[in-house]
This record gives C-alpha cells, structure tokens and sequence, in this order.
C-alpha cells in the first residue's frame, strides 16, 4: 500500500530524504520518479546529508552518475537523457547496485526491469503552490516490506490523511 506524503519547499523535501537516510542499507536502490522539477534532487541531498555525505550534491543530469561518500557510498544516476537500457548497462549500473552503496535512480521507471527484486519508489508531483510537492512512496519486495513499519515512522510528520 503507498504512504502518499506532502513537502511544503525545498528544505522540507530534503528534511524527508535525510529522515529516510536512516533505513538505506548496503545495496538499496531507490527509485525517483515524477515530474521534471518536483524535487528528486532535492530529496537525494537530504538523503546523501543523512548518510553522512559532505560535499555538495548536485544534479546528475549531464555527468549520469555522481558518486558521493558517506556512511554509505552513494550513487546518484539520472537515465533521463538515456535512450535504451543497453546505455544504463553500459554505465555500470549493475556493479554499482552490486557494490554495496545505495543507489539513487532518477526517472527510475524508465528502467524498472533493471531495478531489481526489491526497491522502493518515490513518485513527486508538483501540487498547486509553488514549493508544494506530493511524493508516493511504494515498496517494492521483501527487504522493503520488512521496512514498512520503519517507513511509516520515518515519514509520520509528512503523510497526508
């Protein structure tokens, strides 16, 4: 079952990623989906600072991958601009899953056949006020759904309803 959430600017946005750092584990992928500026970015900032990541994070967009150290080593990898899943392979995509960091995928749903058995997806939409973003969290597999308590915990001060 989704936990529907709302962040009302930026900081909020990265507020959520960094309370989510603290239930990312070796080898997790989280999925990024959504509209074109809904906060992805934003979200992966918050998550790299919970995982203890210093440097700067910034947008993927041009370079496809960005890795970054932390607690865990973090990659953050934006297919956007990728026409077939062939070019996601040829990125590496697979050893950085395999490596033992969290990987954060924008436009994710673009290659949800390369996802794996279990990831959770976050789906962000712009709503009505300028800073105002919606974001669907959907589990996906056994290692998350044992997470679902920690989730729904880790999101309480955000979930609409």
């Amino acid at each position: 079952m989704p936990i529907e959430l709302t962040t009302s600017s930026v900081d909020e946005t990265r507020a959520l990623g960094e309370a989510l750092a603290e239930l990312l584990s070796p080898g997790d992928v989280v999925s990024l989906t959504g509209e074109l500026g809904a906060g992805k970015t934003g979200f992966v900032q918050g998550a790299a600072r919970g995982l203890g990541v210093e440097s700067a994070v910034v947008s993927p967009t041009f370079t496809l991958v960005r890795e970054y150290d932390g607690r865990l080593h973090v990659y953050h990898v934006d297919v956007y601009r990728l026409d077939r899943i062939q070019d996601v392979i040829d990125l590496g995509f697979e050893e950085m899953v395999d490596a033992g960091g969290v990987t954060f995928i924008e436009w994710g749903d673009a290659i949800e056949a390369l996802l794996g058995d279990s990831y959770l997806q976050l789906e962000f939409t712009t709503a009505g006020e300028a800073d105002t973003r919606r974001i669907r969290a959907t589990t996906e597999g056994s290692s998350w759904e044992k997470r679902l308590g920690g989730l729904e915990r880790a999101t309480e001060r955000w979930r609409v309803g």
